[in-house]
């Protein structure tokens, strides 16, 4: 006993003295150009390109209006039409925002998204090309209805978890992501957001629905983050996906868990851009919606 406790106090002071300090200097990685593209069905596209930023640089909101790149030529093709589209900016808070969409100068060539049509995306961006491609698949994930029960143990019973009864069509390979609305706020992603069909396919299920998450304004509810009040009235939106866009934001909200654990492993966030090396997505939704008011 008394050579196990030498052992250890030996062991202890010799990791004491072999502690240094390390000093991690960045080199400041050449930024990146980042592409947000969506097409969803009845709707037109939209295209944010921005500028990827410092992982170890300050960040604020000028930096972030600043990062949008202008004045790049965007188009979007249906295989028939091809439309080049528009950028647009708005002000918010005293901060101008960039997007690019549908030109209504060119009518003849301008779509809205259709189920189970192929899409391809080509962007001129400092003079450099990038192309995506993408699907707005067929629903196969079948939302039947929504409905709320209570919170186990909880002491606050105005709190309600709301419950979605689904079915998913027999075949392997269906994706979706999903995000919930509660009354006026914008409908927000779940976290997680995207599933597969590995354990589901061919089946009928029930299981709770999470509230979305805003990530730049964290829940304040403590341990009824997940959940919902009386008096709420909750839309969820369930959107059918293609591979490439469930890999790109399995990926990223992989990386997201793994912010501040430093035993986790790099990742490598699945991107389906082409050509010149870029960040981001181009992906098509088929969407359903469901709407559950929840009395007082």
């Amino acid at each position: 006993m008394k050579f196990s406790l030498l052992l250890w106090s030996f062991m202890v002071l010799f990791l004491i003295s072999c502690e240094k300090n390390i000093e991690i200097k960045s080199q400041g990685a050449t930024p990146l150009l980042v592409i947000e593209g969506t097409i969803e069905t009845n709707e037109y596209p939209v295209v944010v390109l921005s500028k990827s930023l410092d992982y170890f640089g300050q960040i604020n909101p000028q930096i972030l209006a600043n990062s949008f790149v202008s004045n790049a030529v965007v188009k979007i093709s249906n295989g028939t039409l091809t439309h080049q589209l528009k950028e647009y900016a708005f002000t918010t808070n005293g901060y101008t925002l960039r997007f690019y969409s549908v030109d209504p100068a060119s009518p003849a060539t301008a779509f809205k998204g259709q189920v189970n049509q192929q899409y391809s995306l080509s962007v001129f961006a400092e003079g450099k090309n990038y192309t995506a491609q993408t699907k707005i698949p067929t629903i196969t994930r079948r939302v039947d209805s929504l409905w709320f029960e209570n919170v186990p143990n909880a002491t606050d019973t105005n709190w309600k978890k709301v419950m979605v009864k689904a079915y998913d069509k027999p075949g392997l390979g269906d994706y979706i992501r999903y995000y919930t609305k509660r009354n006026q706020e914008d409908f927000l992603p779940g976290d997680p957001s995207v599933f597969d069909d590995s354990f589901i396919d061919g089946s009928s299920y029930e299981l709770q629905v999470s509230r979305g998450k805003d990530r730049n304004n964290p829940p304040t509810d403590g341990d009824y983050n997940s959940f919902f009040k009386r008096g709420d009235t909750v839309a969820v939106k369930i959107s059918q996906i293609d591979k490439a866009t469930y890999d790109f934001w399995r990926t990223m909200e992989f990386s997201y868990q793994s912010i501040g654990n430093p035993f986790a492993s790099p990742i490598k966030v699945v991107s389906n851009i082409q050509g010149e090396p870029a960040l981001g997505y181009f992906g098509g939704y088929a969407p359903q919606i469901k709407t559950l008011i929840i009395p007082r």
